[in-house]
């Protein structure tokens, strides 16, 4: 038995070592199922590696018939949405040749950045990878059991790792939103802001770290529904300024107490009864951490 557990584990650590030699596509995705390697395992290498996936449905097919888990499944397609990057580290200001990357007036890929003037020169601005969260059922369980469903249950977007790549040491950093669109309804298409018009309809909290995790409420659900909504105390207020169109300069209220932080949409705080009855919804948080 213990011969077969070492081969196992083996091939899995030959396949995962192979497959990092290579950009990831369909067919190396499903070559790790098979391998035997876990879920969050698979997940962690698409969000890592640079990769070119088939999105189409004969694609998304072709992954269910080869064993990939719903899970798998989105965050393939939200890797996809994103582009084809490495997120081994994070990203830095993008602003067309010859202009100056640390300048928030100048042109920028669409994104939330932030900036941090304290930073060295060239690196004061630097983007927000959207990180893909999950969300669990937590809290009120069992009041919910004792009262037939009526008692709400909190649902909580959890985020893998303890901590977000991007760190800030100041206590109040700018961010700066970049919409793709400059009208009105902008980013329709939009990766990072679909549905979205201005800074308005996100919420910056603060999460709770736990263990391996980072958790932050979303919303809560009963019997007769599901709704959105955050913890109070988690919420980070602030103002916005429209600098031009499409772009806006985010303030915050009050400095920032060392912890680990997202922006998340109010669309998809509002669509937490997603996790009602075990339904996954592709979802991300725009996470940073102060030191």
């Amino acid at each position: 038995m213990r011969k077969y557990l070492l081969s196992a584990i083996f091939l899995a650590a030959f396949a995962l070592v192979a497959t990092a030699q290579q950009t990831l596509n369909n067919d190396a995705v499903i070559k790790l199922v098979k391998a035997g390697l876990s879920d969050d395992l698979i997940v962690s290498t698409i969000n890592s590696q640079a990769g070119t996936y088939d999105t189409s449905t004969d694609g998304l097919i072709a992954l269910k018939s080869g064993g990939a888990s719903d899970k798998i499944v989105t965050a393939i397609m939200l890797r996809a949405s994103a582009g084809t990057t490495a997120a081994s580290a994070p990203a830095a200001a993008t602003a067309p040749a010859g202009t100056n990357p640390d300048d928030p007036t100048a042109p920028h890929e669409a994104g939330i950045y932030i900036y941090d003037e304290t930073a060295p020169a060239g690196s004061k601005m630097t983007m927000l990878d959207p990180s893909v969260y999950s969300q669990g059922k937590t809290g009120g369980m069992f009041a919910s059991a004792m009262t037939y469903g009526i008692a709400k249950i909190k649902v909580k977007a959890v985020l893998r790792g303890a901590h977000a790549n991007v760190r800030v040491s100041n206590a109040q950093p700018v961010f700066y939103f970049y919409f793709e669109q400059r009208s009105a309804g902008l980013s329709q298409s939009s990766t990072f802001f679909s549905g979205t018009t201005t800074p308005n309809e996100y919420t910056l909290l603060k999460f709770d770290i736990k263990g391996s995790t980072r958790e932050t409420a979303t919303g809560s659900m009963n019997a007769f529904g599901a709704s959105g909504g955050t913890d109070e105390k988690a919420v980070t207020n602030f103002t916005y300024t429209k600098l031009r169109p499409g772009v806006y300069k985010v303030t915050l209220n009050a400095p920032l107490e060392p912890g680990e932080y997202g922006f998340i949409s109010t669309a998809q705080q509002s669509s937490a009864g997603s996790a009602f009855g075990g339904a996954i919804s592709p979802s991300r948080i725009f996470d940073f951490g102060r030191n």
